[in-house]
């Protein structure tokens, strides 16, 4: 049901990647509902057995999704139906001067992506990247896992997260609240870009919250991450919503094939 590598973490990684690398280019050239009902009011015997069954899963409509760490936020869309989901990532680049705003589009195992230069367009012409969507061949990247195609219905590894808790309780306002241990191989690859052994004992208590919409979904899950050595805390949020609201995702309509610019971008 859900992915360990992390999908969302891993467009971020490609996407700050080929920042960089743009950003050098830019400056050597002058360029500046599980039921379908609401949920029982009655108090649950195993809240955390209730948090794992809202977690998005194939049987769910296509909905939206943001996630957020020390890095920035990912928003996108799935669409289990299809094996389809869209990820777009922004990073801004002060020195530079622009602002990148890259998305992907994967159906099943294939993939697109499409580049916009907020502030920045004639890098489109200087690079040689087309504004429309481009398919990729995995067999062109250096890491063929920076750009993973469709793995699952919950991007933001909620799933493992919350199979990780050691301690659940449904407070009265209706959320719930724990502690999860993210020193298991599954939390730990969930948290794909987080330094859980520097957090060293206080990784086995990590407290989280946790809302369940009236639609029996997954609302949001939020991690309380301490500071940890040169790690700042930070909060790990992941949002589901607009269940069955969100459009169906297919390939997109006039897609070329990639570049050899763009596979320079990733592969660095």
């Amino acid at each position: 049901m859900t992915q360990r590598t992390g999908t969302a973490a891993l467009a971020r990684r490609a996407v700050t990647g080929a920042t960089a690398m743009l950003a050098a280019t830019a400056l050597l050239t002058g360029c500046t509902g599980k039921d379908g009902g609401s949920a029982s009011p009655s108090p649950s015997p195993d809240p955390k057995a209730d948090l794992l069954a809202a977690v998005p899963d194939e049987k769910d409509p296509a909905f939206l999704f943001s996630g957020t760490d020390a890095n920035g936020t990912v928003t996108g869309s799935v669409d289990p139906a299809s094996k389809g989901m869209e990820l777009n990532v922004t990073e801004k680049d002060a020195e530079a001067g622009f602002t990148m705003k890259m998305s992907f589009r994967f159906v099943d195992q294939q993939s697109w992506v499409k580049v916009d230069f907020g502030g920045a367009e004639e890098l489109h012409t200087l690079l040689k990247l087309p504004k429309n969507w481009m398919e990729l061949d995995k067999a062109k990247l250096t890491d063929s896992e920076a750009v993973p195609g469709y793995e699952g219905a919950d991007p933001g590894n909620a799933g493992p997260i919350i199979a990780a808790a050691t301690a659940v309780e449904k407070q009265a306002d209706g959320t719930y609240t724990g502690t999860a241990d993210l020193t298991g191989q599954e939390a730990v690859e969930a948290l794909d870009g987080i330094d859980v052994a520097a957090l060293g004992d206080a990784a086995k208590t990590v407290p989280f919250t946790a809302v369940v919409g009236p639609d029996g979904n997954l609302a949001s899950l939020t991690l309380d991450i301490p500071a940890a050595g040169k790690q700042k805390a930070l909060k790990y949020v992941v949002k589901y919503h607009d269940f069955g609201k969100a459009p169906a995702i297919t390939a997109p309509e006039g897609a070329k094939a990639a570049p050899a610019s763009a596979y320079e971008m990733f592969n660095g």
